[in-house]
C-alpha cells in the first residue's frame, strides 16, 4: 500500500533527528558505565558535557520540528523548509560536537544561531500566513 505524506519534508527531518539522537543518548550511557555514575553527573566533567549536549538537543529539536510541520501545513515553500531543516540539523550537530569536545567556542555559538533561526522563521511564517500575509 502506498502511503501519502502530507508533510514529506518535515517527516524526513523527524526521521533524521530521531536517528541522530540515538548516538547522543548512547554516549551518555557509555560514560555512565565507564564511571559507575548512575544519577546526575557525579562531578564528572565529561559526563556533564555529554548530558548537557544531549539535553540541549532534546530541548530544542522537538519544538523546531513542530514549528516546521506547522509551516509545511501552512504552505511554506519547499526551499524554506529544506533550508530551515538543514540549518537545524547542521546547527545541532555543530553545537553537540563543540560542547562535548571543548565545551565552548565559535562552533557552539554558530550551532545555536543555526538552531534559533528555524525556531524563529517557521513560526513567523505560520503567523503571517494566519494573518493572511503571503510572502
Amino acid at each position: 500500500m502506498d502511503t501519502v505524506f502530507s508533510l514529506p519534508i518535515t517527516t524526513l527531518f523527524v526521521a533524521l533527528f530521531a536517528l541522530t539522537q540515538i548516538p547522543f543518548t548512547v554516549a551518555v550511557g557509555i560514560r555512565r558505565a565507564q564511571t559507575g555514575i548512575q544519577f546526575m553527573d557525579g562531578g564528572d566533567p565529561a559526563l556533564l558535557k555529554r548530558m548537557r549536549a544531549h539535553g540541549n538537543f532534546t530541548e530544542t529539536v522537538p519544538m523546531a520540528l513542530l514549528a516546521m510541520a506547522a509551516a509545511e501545513l501552512s504552505g511554506a515553500p519547499a526551499a524554506l523548509l529544506w533550508a530551515g531543516g538543514g540549518a537545524l540539523l547542521v546547527g545541532r550537530l555543530l553545537h553537540y560536537r563543540t560542547l562535548v569536545t571543548s565545551g565552548f567556542g565559535n562552533g557552539r555559538a554558530v550551532g545555536m544561531l543555526l538552531t534559533l533561526a528555524p525556531l524563529l522563521v517557521f513560526p513567523v511564517y505560520v503567523l503571517l500566513t494566519l494573518a493572511g500575509i503571503r510572502l
